[in-house]
C-alpha cells in the first residue's frame, strides 16, 4: 500500500510539473500539447507506478530491462506507453522489442541489427530514437555528432525499424548556459536529420530534459521530457529491481 501522504505528494508534484511545462512551452511560442511528460520510474515499485499512471503523465520510461518486463506484465502503466530509456545491451534486445513502444537509446549499428532481427521475428516495426552523447563524455553511451548521420542512414535502411528522432542527456555538471547550448544543438541536429527525408522515418521526437532542466529543454524544442525524482522523490537504490 502507498501511504496517502505519498499519493498526495505525487499528485501535487505532477500538477506543478505540468504547470511549469505549459509555461515554458507558451514562453517559447509553442503549444503545450506538443510536449509529453515521461515519468522516469527506475527503481519505483509496481504500486507506485500504477498509482502515478492515473495522474496526467503521458508515458513511462524504464532504464532496466527487468523493470520494463515486470511493470508491463503487471499492466502498471495502465495502458499508457512504456519507453526504454537506458543503455540497452544487445543480449537483452529480445525482451524489449515489441514491449517498449519506443527505444530511446540506440547508439550502434550492432544494436540496430539486433533490434531489426527481433522486430522481424515478431512481424512488427520498432520505433527508435538515436541517442547522442552531446557532451562527448567518456562515461556515457550515445554517438557523437559526427557519427550521427551514418547511424541514421543505417537505421533507415532496416525494414523493421522506424526512426522517430533523437535523445540526449547533457553533462550533469554543465551550467544553465551550457545546458541550453547543448539543447539548442540537439534541436539543430534533429532539423538537419529531418531534412534528409530518410526512408520510413518520422523525425518528430526530441527527448531531452530531466527533473532539473526540463523547462530549458522545452524552451529549446523538446517534445518529451523525462522526469523522475521531481515526481517520485529521491530514489532508494537499496530497493533496485
Amino acid at each position: 500500500m502507498i501511504p496517502e501522504a505519498q499519493k498526495q505528494q505525487m499528485a501535487e508534484a505532477v500538477a506543478k510539473i505540468r504547470e511549469t511545462m505549459a509555461a515554458a512551452a507558451k514562453a517559447a511560442g509553442r503549444d503545450p500539447a506538443e510536449v509529453r511528460l515521461c515519468a522516469a520510474c527506475k527503481t519505483r515499485t509496481v504500486e507506485e507506478v500504477r498509482y502515478s499512471a492515473d495522474l496526467p503523465i503521458d508515458l513511462f520510461g524504464e532504464n532496466h530491462v527487468q523493470e520494463l518486463v515486470e511493470k508491463t506484465d503487471a499492466n502498471a502503466y495502465n495502458g499508457k506507453p512504456g519507453h526504454f530509456i537506458g543503455h540497452l545491451q544487445t543480449n537483452k534486445v529480445n525482451k524489449v522489442v515489441g514491449r517498449a513502444a519506443l527505444i530511446q537509446s540506440v547508439d550502434s549499428t550492432r544494436l540496430l541489427d539486433k533490434i531489426d532481427a527481433a522486430a522481424a521475428r515478431l512481424g512488427l516495426v520498432q520505433d527508435i530514437l538515436v541517442e547522442i552523447n552531446i557532451g562527448e563524455e567518456t562515461s556515457k553511451s550515445g554517438v557523437d555528432a559526427d557519427s550521427l548521420f551514418p547511424l541514421l542512414e543505417a537505421a533507415a535502411a532496416r525494414e523493421h525499424i522506424r526512426l522517430r528522432g533523437l535523445m540526449a542527456i547533457p553533462p550533469a555538471d554543465a551550467d544553465d548556459t551550457e545546458t541550453r547550448r547543448f539543447f539548442a544543438q540537439m534541436r539543430e541536429l534533429l532539423a538537419r536529420a529531418d531534412a534528409q527525408h530518410y526512408d520510413r522515418a518520422q523525425m518528430d521526437i526530441l527527448s531531452m530534459g530531466m527533473s532539473h532542466d526540463y523547462a530549458a529543454a522545452i524552451a529549446e524544442g523538446a517534445t518529451i521530457v523525462r522526469v523522475g525524482t521531481a515526481i517520485y522523490g529521491a530514489r532508494d537504490y537499496s530497493k533496485k529491481a
